[in-house]
């Protein structure tokens, strides 16, 4: 473990964390030395503003117009032995609670009765047996989503993608008050623990021997994305782009939107690239960090990155990225757990770039509003490919906004009968107890109000164009 300068009081913090971590016996000792380095790191206060005055707008050469990469041919042989180069890897560690589901969320149906997974195993499988290569796929999972992994994979048995699963590290939530690991205080169930974060996959890769296992069948490249973003689908021309330029770390970025302005952005900082986050932003600056016409782009979390520079620098220790504090509370207990983020590693590679990519490579699917949108005729399903249909001449897509009505999936699904026409929609705001038929058209704005206690039906092959509807008699 790096040594860290604290202050007495910090450096007794440390230590007596240190031996109560010792005692932790459901982790590994690579978990506990990386627990307690990240703990220390954090007490020393490391500097985790930037200054302000050293930001730069990065140029094309650092973040890489993705309309001036060069085009592969179609020679076969050329692009299977591009893609026997490249694994795929998707974070896989979340829950599906936020949508009201148990279990991992890549198994949310998202389309024609097809998860996340079955789409992503689709994608890889039909590259496979086009090229004749072989992509693996490999799966982050956390302490929480494993074992139902493991389960969920066999059905891929007979597939042509070869299918691994490892697990990121767990890490003990930390009590505010004495800064001790909360398992030491008799909380020994899942509710002591956390994920720390998809930095930890660099890590977590080489601790697990995947790594290692990867490098010796040849791989260079992993493709690593979120299991939820539709839109990150292996790119041929960027992982050519890497290659012909040993760029060792690439992130995709794309155009904010008024959406996006909390989304971390990409700079040139003391020469180098960086990710720029709004927690390193001091209160005074967040209006300008915000600003669409300053910071123009955003990080899609779709990251390439050169396996042997993990394995580098995960063996000099030398990724610190900035620590993300996150304060929760565990049966009235105050917790702290310590994260890091993937997309901040990008300053210790060497040749590092952003590529601003179009918007069609982030389609992430993180509430029951944006599964309305990839569910509606607004999408196609091609070869698990899901496509933005031509017919919708607006660049953007639709707002929605759902009441809480609809947060959980079941309980949207159950509010139509069939999911709505909104190709020709521009915003769609529904709040209370709403309910759809079949064959609805929704154009322009509609605001969709139920009044407390009743229950709205919009009847089938209704056609709402810029309406409000309050009750029965406004349609």
């Amino acid at each position: 473990m790096a040594t860290v300068a604290l202050n007495p009081p910090e450096a007794e913090k440390l230590s007596k964390l240190q031996s109560a971590t010792k005692g932790l016996n459901q982790i590994s000792e690579k978990e506990k030395a990386g627990f307690t380095n990240l703990v220390a790191r954090y007490l020393s206060g490391e500097a985790q503003f930037v200054d302000w005055s050293k930001i730069q707008t990065p140029t094309d050469k650092v973040v890489v117009p993705y309309n001036s990469l060069a085009s592969i041919s179609d020679d076969i042989t050329q692009t299977k032995n591009l893609l026997d180069k490249l694994v795929v890897l998707k974070l896989n560690g979340g829950l599906g609670t936020t949508m009201g589901c148990t279990g991992p969320k890549s198994v949310i149906e998202v389309r024609n009765g097809l998860t996340f997974l079955d789409l992503i195993v689709i994608q890889i499988e039909s590259l496979n047996t086009k090229y004749g290569c072989n992509v693996p796929l490999l799966l982050m999972n956390s302490f929480n989503t494993h074992d139902d992994t493991l389960k969920i994979v066999e059905k891929y048995s007979k597939s042509n993608v070869e299918i691994h699963t490892f697990n990121q590290s767990q890490y003990p939530r930390l009590v505010v008050e004495d800064f001790l690991p909360l398992p030491c205080k008799g909380q020994t169930g899942k509710d002591g623990w956390y994920p720390p974060g998809h930095g930890d996959v660099f890590s977590a890769l080489m601790n697990s021997g995947k790594l290692d296992a990867l490098l010796a069948k040849g791989k260079e490249y992993v493709f690593v994305a979120n299991s939820d973003n539709l839109g990150a689908v292996v790119d041929l021309n960027i992982l050519n782009h890497l290659i012909q330029n040993k760029n060792e770390y690439c992130m995709e970025v794309t155009p904010k939107t008024l959406a996006d302005v909390k989304g971390g952005t990409l700079i040139s900082y003391e020469g180098r690239v960086q990710l720029l986050e709004i927690a390193q932003v001091a209160d005074e600056h967040v209006s300008e960090f915000k600003s669409i016409e300053k910071f123009k782009i955003f990080n899609t979390n779709n990251l390439w990155v050169n396996l042997k520079a993990i394995k580098r620098l995960v063996e000099a220790d030398a990724l610190k990225m900035e620590i993300i504090p996150n304060p929760k509370e565990v049966d009235g207990v105050k917790v702290l757990q310590l994260e890091t983020a993937a997309g901040a590693a990008i300053r210790f590679f060497d040749h590092a770039i952003g590529i601003n990519v179009p918007r069609s490579r982030f389609l992430p699917v993180k509430a029951t509003s944006d599964l309305l949108l990839v569910q509606s005729d607004l999408y196609t399903l091609t070869d698990g490919f899901v496509i933005r249909n031509k017919d919708r001449s607006n660049p953007s897509n639709p707002t929605i906004e759902l009441g809480p009505e609809f947060k959980k999936v079941s309980n949207f699904l159950s509010h139509f009968k069939a999911i709505p026409s909104i190709i020709e929609l521009d915003s769609l705001k529904v709040s209370g107890d709403a309910w759809f038929g079949a064959g609805i058209k929704l154009k322009g704005n509609v605001t969709i109000a139920a009044k407390s206690g009743v229950k709205l039906e919009i009847p089938d092959g209704v056609v709402l164009e810029n309406k409000v509807i309050n009750d029965p008699k406004d349609i």
